[in-house]
């Protein structure tokens, strides 16, 4: 869930509600894969309820995402091909935002685009860090940064409360939209 504070602790109550209204949720069944290693994607995509499964060709599982996580953010960023395959395990809801109307906005709204690649910016060094103490065998990021990997940065703190309100009011927003399957 801390994921989604980073980038709602960032944008704006406005930005969100634009993703709630233009995002589309849909309904994920056990096994559904959302995006597939190596084949472009469509769309960025926010886990509101269940568990996701992070596999590459080359090492198998590679993480479980929960609630809060984005994915398709990589693609987003360089347009490269996703680097893995992300599938649902057991039951969940996602949304989806459209990538043709999310650059279609980040290039017309300077500020949008200003807050929202900020945003982007925090969570990817975020999933870098945490990464990075994985690999090294720990559970905090960095002993020496003295961030475990539940806490969130000092800057983004005072944003907690904020966020936290807005990824509410997003997903009340959403439960009076149509989920698609």
């Amino acid at each position: 869930m801390r994921k989604v504070l980073y980038i709602f602790g960032i944008l704006s109550d406005a930005d969100v509600a634009w993703m709630a209204q233009t995002g589309v949720r849909r309904r994920l069944g056990d096994g559904d894969v959302i995006i597939r290693e190596g084949e472009s994607t469509d769309f960025l995509i926010f886990m509101l309820e269940g568990e996701l499964l992070v596999t590459t060709r080359r090492l198998g599982q590679i993480a479980r995402l929960g609630v809060g996580e984005v994915v398709g953010e990589i693609s987003l960023v360089d347009s490269a091909p996703p680097s893995a395959t992300i599938t649902a395990s057991g039951n969940g809801l996602a949304l989806f935002l459209d990538k043709t109307k999310l650059m279609h906005k980040l290039d017309n709204d300077a500020g949008f685009g200003s807050r929202f690649y900020r945003a982007l910016a925090v969570f990817l060094a975020d999933r870098l860090r945490e990464a990075r103490g994985s690999s090294a065998g720990n559970s905090a990021i960095s002993d020496e940064m003295g961030i475990s990997e539940d806490e969130l940065d000092v800057g983004i703190l005072d944003r907690v409360s904020a966020a936290g309100e807005r990824f509410s009011r997003m997903l009340r927003t959403l439960s009076n939209n149509r989920i698609s399957s």
